[in-house]
């Protein structure tokens, strides 16, 4: 690659440590040139460890570095929208994590603004970027099982999350927060946009969720513009480990991706057959987590846009809200009502 790009991480909850670490040490052709955090001990502990130029307090002075070429956003998600304009209007690429703001409205006015300015923007879908997802996409796209039929997807988290965190008016609810990548994979798997969802939602394990009124358990239908059908579980009470599957049948065959057991290891004795589970997110999905920065700095390197960008996250938030508010009104949604 060419002359490093400066690159600026905006947050270090969870996923921005990830980021800032991933910057540091793993993905080539990336200088981690700054940070942006209100918390002074965690700023402290980043550059500590990676010796980071420039550590700011608040992020207009990152934005403002001459310098910098990117930054990473990893904030909470009710802060996504702004921070993206923000960027964006500072002419810095961007990367932010799914989805790019809660409404159908946020995001658009994103996009305008991204269009507007002209900026490369990725949309932090790491699925997408998983080696068996990939292959199962190649595998589609050769034919291998004829024209896919119906879309199942299973995502269940091992805990029951924090109410802060739940509150829709900061993640946007279950289906928002945890759908929308089983949203993306449809539309990118089977090659055909949704068209209409119904949906169930409620809360039976995860009873302190009511609180902030989310839910713990919810299950979309969705019926795509092919006439193909969907099908997406998505939970919070998964309490054995983190169980994300997917499955594509087609008119030839069917894919298969994602288990239970983690470690290739089978205990059999008297008892029975043991094996452990995947135990969370970075075990799943750290790889994916990799490839996709990569696939940024290479995209910014080579000047071609992201393979997942604006439009892909607007087509996935547009299903999540159609979701909910299915669940919500015991109604059938019509995607393109919510279009107009």
């Amino acid at each position: 690659m060419p002359a490093s790009l400066k690159v600026g991480v905006i947050g270090l909850g969870r996923m921005g440590q990830l980021y800032t670490r991933l910057l540091a040490t793993r993905i080539t052709g990336v200088t981690l040139y700054a940070i942006a955090e209100i918390d002074t001990s965690a700023r402290q502990r980043a550059v500590a460890e990676f010796s980071i130029p420039h550590a700011c307090s608040e992020v207009e002075e990152l934005l403002a570095l001459p310098e910098l070429d990117a930054v990473v956003i990893a904030t909470p998600t009710s802060t996504h929208a702004e921070l993206v304009k923000a960027a964006a209007r500072a002419g810095k690429a961007i990367f932010c994590e799914k989805p790019l703001a809660l409404t159908i409205e946020e995001t658009q006015a994103v996009l305008d603004v991204v269009e507007q300015v002209q900026v490369p923007l990725q949309v932090g879908f790491m699925r997408r970027f998983d080696t068996a997802y990939q292959e199962a996409k190649a595998l589609i796209a050769a034919g291998r099982i004829g024209e896919p039929v119906t879309f199942k997807a299973v995502s269940r988290d091992p805990f029951c999350p924090r109410r802060e965190f739940s509150d829709p008016a900061k993640s946007g609810g279950l289906i928002m927060d945890m759908g929308i990548h089983d949203f993306d994979l449809a539309r990118w798997l089977m090659g055909s946009e949704v068209e209409r969802v119904t949906a169930e939602g409620t809360i039976l394990v995860c009873k302190e969720l009511a609180e902030v009124g989310d839910i713990d358990n919810a299950v979309v239908n969705l019926r795509f513009r092919n006439s193909a059908l969907g099908n997406v579980e998505v939970s919070r009470n998964a309490f054995y480990g983190y169980d994300i599957r997917t499955e594509i049948l087609g008119s030839e065959g069917a894919l298969q991706i994602g288990r239970h057991q983690h470690t290739p290891l089978l205990l059999l004795t008297r008892a029975g057959a043991q094996h452990d589970v995947t135990p969370y997110l970075m075990e799943r999905f750290g790889d994916a987590y990799h490839t996709q920065l990569q696939h940024f700095a290479q995209c910014l390197h080579d000047r071609v846009a992201p393979a997942v960008g604006g439009a892909d996250a607007l087509a996935a938030c547009t299903i999540a809200v159609a979701a909910t508010q299915a669940y919500q009104t015991g109604q059938r949604i019509d995607l393109a009502a919510l279009a107009s």
